[in-house]
């Protein structure tokens, strides 16, 4: 039998993975403890640390959205993660960010999906809808860390992940500015690519972290002035007492 003519024998491929595992260990993006086969990202001791919040249990009057139903009529705010400086939520949005693991956002979105199922969110919403970054960052990091956190509940929910909006305008950091600069900052950033995509829809609009809200709020704003049904909020982090 020549060399073209030899069945496939799946113990090779499982012989070179081993191998490739044991030179190029997966490691966990938190603790770097290396990962067993069937775990993403994350260890199992680490999932278990994450700091959850209960934002999900008091969705329609917690400090969310006390904060934005100032600047937008938002009903519903909801943030997966705890924010602290320095602590783990910080530590993996600075890696679902800056390192290359887009791989990253989808687990947490996973983990935050079943959450919403177990509590009874199925079907509250017909699609989601990702914060856009400008063309050029999006460019020059590769993925949209948002986006990966909305496909990640939007596999678990079996909805759609609708890329609706467009950042038109490049935003200065809206680091230490204020509320108001913060608002002004996004004021006319965003634009709606397709309005067929939301028309009558009941919407879950998602980032990576909220601060002062602004962001979200000019986002939702566009959604409900093209004709969206309702538009709910949700982040990876927030900082607050939930």
């Amino acid at each position: 039998m020549t060399h073209e003519q030899q069945p496939f024998n799946p113990k090779r491929l499982f012989f070179f993975k081993d191998f490739l595992d044991l030179i190029f260990p997966q490691n966990c993006v938190s603790c770097g403890r290396n990962l067993f086969d069937w775990e993403l990202s994350l260890c199992g001791i680490c999932k278990n640390k994450l700091p959850v919040s209960s934002y999900h249990l008091r969705p329609t009057d917690n400090d969310l959205t006390q904060k934005l139903q100032g600047i937008c009529p938002v009903s519903r705010c909801i943030s997966f993660l705890k924010f602290s400086r320095k602590g783990m939520s910080q530590k993996l949005l600075h890696t679902l960010k800056y390192r290359n693991k887009p791989e990253l956002g989808r687990v947490l979105g996973n983990l935050f999906g079943k959450i919403l199922i177990e509590i009874d969110f199925a079907g509250t919403w017909d699609a989601i809808v990702p914060v856009p970054l400008h063309p050029q960052k999006l460019k020059r990091r590769g993925y949209n860390q948002s986006e990966e956190f909305a496909k990640g509940i939007a596999e678990v929910l079996a909805i759609s992940v609708e890329n609706c909006l467009e950042r038109r305008k490049w935003t200065e950091t809206q680091t230490n500015k204020s509320r108001i600069e913060r608002i002004e900052n996004v004021s006319g950033v965003f634009e709606i690519k397709n309005t067929a995509q939301i028309l009558g829809k009941n919407l879950l609009l998602v980032d990576d972290v909220i601060t002062t809200g602004a962001t979200l709020a000019a986002s939702a704003t566009i959604l409900w002035e093209n004709g969206a049904k309702t538009v709910d909020l949700a982040t990876i982090a927030a900082g607050g007492g939930y």
